[in-house]
């Protein structure tokens, strides 16, 4: 077992771990440390504790000290000199007509380095945007190209559900998200209504799909028949409500007439499902496939 601290670099990033060695550390204080970067000021997030081995890159690296005043103001002036770094990019953009867009700028904290993120449809040439930057900034500069899912990350804005998005408050990392998730969860196809700011499909797909696989491998499909167990009554189902557990069917009554009435899937008697194996993706998808790829973009590919 090792002792760590966790410490985070940005709203919302990676949590890292670092020896918190003799000093005494609490949460939310901010630290000086050393990372691949150089010398960044980071804030503490996760108080010490003993983790396993295996869950620590090695070698791990200590905690340089705790963040002093002139280190708060040094941070601030970097964050000050980021706006300023970022308008001059931009107008070198421009100078060099360079079909990228810019989408932030970032001062290690020993200002070894200036970073800029960008986006771009393809690959871009800019040797001499960097030679350009590094005569203005005397410093190393790194262009980093970024996907969108991380540009939506670092811009932040609304989700459909009216909050701050998920990526850009809390969730420090992407996981893969399928068009399944949303089948599986009897949502709308339509890629305006699964897709995020970022124009992906959206990541809170992932948050409940482990709890629709459990109640969907509950429930009938629609279409099979089924035994009301008490009423002793065979019928067709209509439809199910996941999360309710109920069960709408077409009942047919002793007179041969046919009435439709919902059950608690307690109540019925029906073949279990079986393992779906992934096969062929069925027609919908495919036209869903075929709609993306007609307008230039992919929501089945995983970032």
């Amino acid at each position: 077992m090792i002792k760590v601290i966790g410490v985070r670099f940005r709203k919302a990033g990676k949590i890292y771990f670092f020896d918190p060695v003799d000093f005494k550390i609490e949460i939310n204080e901010y630290v000086i440390v050393e990372t691949a970067r150089g010398i960044e000021y980071g804030k503490v997030v996760l108080g010490e504790r003993h983790v396993e081995d295996s869950q620590v890159v090695q070698p791990l690296k200590p905690v340089l000290r705790v963040a002093t005043e002139e280190d708060k103001k040094t941070e601030k002036r970097n964050r000050e000199k980021e706006i300023e770094a970022f308008d001059i990019c931009l107008s070198k953009i421009k100078e060099h007509k360079l079909d990228m867009k810019l989408i932030d700028s970032e001062f290690t904290f020993d200002n070894n380095k200036v970073l800029f993120y960008f986006t771009a449809d393809k690959r871009i040439d800019f040797r001499d945007l960097v030679k350009d930057l590094a005569s203005i900034f005397k410093t190393r500069i790194e262009l980093r190209q970024i996907g969108v899912r991380d540009e939506t990350k670092i811009l932040g804005g609304i989700g459909i559900c009216g909050r701050s998005l998920c990526c850009n408050t809390f969730l420090y990392d992407f996981a893969p998200v399928s068009i399944k998730m949303a089948k599986e969860q009897n949502l709308s196809l339509n890629p305006t209504k699964i897709s995020g700011v970022c124009g992906r499909l959206m990541c809170c797909l992932k948050n409940e799909e482990e709890a629709y696989e459990e109640l969907n491998n509950k429930l009938p499909d629609i279409g099979n028949e089924v035994l009301v167990i008490e009423e002793k009554l065979k019928g067709e189902v209509l439809s199910v409500s996941v999360l309710k557990q109920n069960v709408k069917v077409i009942v047919v009554l002793e007179n041969d007439e046919k009435e439709v009435r919902e059950y608690h899937v307690d109540e019925l008697r029906f073949k279990k499902k079986r393992k779906k194996e992934k096969l062929a993706i069925d027609d919908e998808l495919k036209n869903l496939e075929l709609l993306e790829k007609k307008e230039g973009k992919s929501l089945l590919d995983e970032e």
